[in-house]
């Protein structure tokens, strides 16, 4: 597969993982938030588990299992935190709450991993900051329970997509990945049970949301491991800076939201603290092309690129 190609079909899948939001809350007026999760992710592997059942024979092992379900516990954690978020909050303020995990990544990973906080890193915190409070602080001051939830949502991808970073050169990714939404699907359907009445969604729509989530949004997580490999995580990384704005789009034009005044000036401030943090990812993917185009060294790149 061509990198063109692959960037493609990463821009398909960060359009589905836009679109979750509002299909999660066409889904909440049905059933219950672990029963969605146990529902989407279940079928999600069994679709997955089907197509590839060989390639999981012969590549499981007991790391892959373990790996598998710290991450699929962290997956567990990120969508039970959105999809309860969603029940009080719009689709548009929950897909760029989220996406505040492009700024949680370096911060986390100045903390656990001791790398270096750089001061456009800073800059990009305060703004992100500002922009949550045009977001989510309302008059008189108070803020939705539901905003709070989708932070947390964020901050919990920021430490899985560290430690998916980290276990992925260890082990078999499309078995990693595909066992990781196993283990969520379980942990939705046991706590399902403890937690909740069990129920079947009642209504077409309410399915229709459910497998568009299963087939487009949740395998969406295997698609992005096997097409990986065929460019670069810079490359992949500035593709799904663009899951909030897909969320906004789909929000404004299916569930008629809106962002108002205020909501719009956050989510600019959101999208320019994201854009901040991976600002040196897009000049470095420049210089590369400079270099691969003119068979130019990294130092006369420097010197003959002006950014």
């Amino acid at each position: 597969m061509k990198p063109l190609k692959a960037d493609l079909v990463m821009l398909f899948v960060t359009l589905c993982w836009g679109s979750s939001y509002l299909l999660m809350k066409i889904g909440l007026e049905s059933i219950s938030a672990f029963q969605l999760i146990a529902l989407r992710f279940g079928i999600a592997f069994v679709l997955a588990a089907i197509l590839f059942f060989r390639h999981l024979f012969r590549t499981m092992n007991v790391k892959t299992l373990l790996y598998s379900f710290c991450l699929g516990l962290l997956l567990f954690a990120v969508l039970t935190c959105i999809t309860v978020g969603l029940k009080t909050t719009t689709t548009s303020k929950a897909g760029f709450l989220q996406s505040l995990t492009v700024v949680f990544v370096p911060l986390i990973g100045a903390f656990l991993l001791k790398s270096k906080i750089t001061p456009k890193t800073i800059l990009s915190v305060l703004i992100a900051i500002m922009g949550i409070g045009c977001l989510t602080i309302e008059f008189p001051l108070t803020v939705s329970i539901g905003d709070l939830w989708c932070m947390a949502s964020a901050l919990f991808y920021a430490i899985h997509i560290l430690l998916a970073s980290n276990v992925s050169k260890k082990v078999d990714t499309l078995s990693l990945g595909i066992m990781q939404i196993g283990f969520t699907g379980l942990l939705g359907f046991m706590f399902s049970l403890l937690f909740e009445t069990p129920a079947w969604p009642t209504s077409t729509t309410a399915w229709f949301a459910i497998l568009m989530l299963s087939v487009f949004c949740s395998l969406g997580f295997v698609v992005q491991v096997i097409v990986s490999k065929y460019t670069s995580a810079n490359r992949t990384g500035l593709i799904f800076s663009l899951e909030p704005v897909f969320a906004a789009i789909f929000g404004v034009l299916f569930a008629h939201e809106v962002l108002g005044g205020m909501g719009t000036i956050g989510a600019a401030l959101v999208l320019l603290s994201i854009v901040l943090t991976t600002g040196n990812l897009r000049i470095n993917l420049f210089r590369k092309a400079v270099r691969k185009r003119n068979n130019l060294s990294p130092v006369e790149s420097r010197t003959k690129v002006v950014v």
